[in-house]
């Protein structure tokens, strides 16, 4: 065997210092090819609501993690509770006259800037690391996690 070569020149076989190890199953561990460390894979999963909570709960490595699944799951369930409050305050708006109809609007924008706060708080969570659960919607969240 020649000191350095990477295989033996009379039979080919691998070289003894060359071997690499392989952990069971062939694959790198997924903490060594995941890109996203679970607080930034949590806190993107609200980024753009219910499809970035899609995205994250099919991509691998982060469909195995609770804390991205539970962020994941969360940030579907409120983009589905922004969805109904906003169409039922639009339909609120169509309907009502006058006076009234200046009341729903201003709820509406009141409901808008309640949910963009919401949503920066809830970033700001799973950024940090914390599993923040909202009332109905994180105890659902939880379950399915």
């Amino acid at each position: 065997m020649v000191a350095g070569a990477a295989f033996c020149p009379s039979c080919g076989k691998p070289a003894a210092s060359s071997l690499v190890a392989v952990p069971s199953g062939g694959s790198v561990p997924a903490s060594a090819s995941a890109g996203l460390q679970p607080n930034v894979a949590g806190a993107l999963c609200y980024l753009a609501g219910f499809i970035t909570g899609i995205v994250f709960l099919v991509a691998d490595p982060y469909k195995r993690d609770r804390f991205v699944r539970f962020h994941a799951f969360q940030s579907i369930f409120l983009s589905v509770a922004w969805f109904v409050a906003y169409f039922a305050l639009e339909v609120l708006l169509t309907i009502l006259p006058g006076m009234l109809w200046r009341l729903a609007w201003f709820l509406h924008s009141a409901l808008g800037l309640a949910f963009f706060l919401l949503w920066l708080f809830m970033m700001f969570k799973a950024y940090s690391n914390e599993q923040f659960k909202l009332p109905v919607i994180g105890d659902l969240a939880t379950k399915q996690a």
